[in-house]
């Protein structure tokens, strides 16, 4: 039975902070019977790769007023199907055909620069986009226009690469 250490990111956030140190910080400290259940003021898609390269599978759900509750336990070691699904996921997302530097903007430039750029291409089609913090405010916007994306920091712990996937909007 897996026992689930809670971390809120929701205050960390409201206050313009950068929570993805301190998930690290208690993902590190985690115990083997010991996952994450993490609650967050939107679906925080890029951390599902990053904590699945770790080991942590996740199972996420709305709570309501957009906020969202994930729990990452570890996961077992992979299957046929596992394999056979990121082999999908690699097909889903192909190299990035657009590379954007956006570091060192000050907010809004990266998130508006961002959106303009998936304006321009077509769906289906990869952009990367390096960035100096994680871009909490560009992800609903990000999902608004149908887009997916999956990110992280760099081991340098200091550029956060988001790799967006454009989609088309129903």
């Amino acid at each position: 039975m897996t026992h689930y250490v809670e971390l809120d990111v929701r205050p960390i956030l409201a206050a313009g902070g950068e929570p993805f140190g301190r998930i690290m910080e208690v993902v590190t400290s985690l115990g083997p019977d010991e996952g994450l259940r993490l609650l967050a003021p939107f679906r925080p898609v890029p951390l599902f790769g990053a904590l699945a390269s770790k080991g942590l599978a996740h199972q996420d759900r709305e709570i309501g007023g957009g906020d969202w509750e994930v729990l990452f336990t570890p996961a077992l070691a992979p299957t046929a199907s596992a394999a056979a699904a990121a082999a999908a996921s690699v097909a889903r997302w192909p190299g990035p055909l657009m590379h954007l530097d956006n570091r060192g903007l000050m907010p809004p430039e990266p998130m508006v620069k961002v959106l303009g750029a998936a304006e321009a291409m077509q769906p289906g089609e990869v952009m990367e986009v390096l960035l100096d913090r994680e871009p909490s405010f560009l992800f609903p916007q990000l999902a608004e226009r149908g887009h997916e994306w999956q990110g992280g920091f760099d081991q340098d712990g200091v550029t956060y690469r988001l790799l967006v996937r454009i989609g088309s909007v129903s």
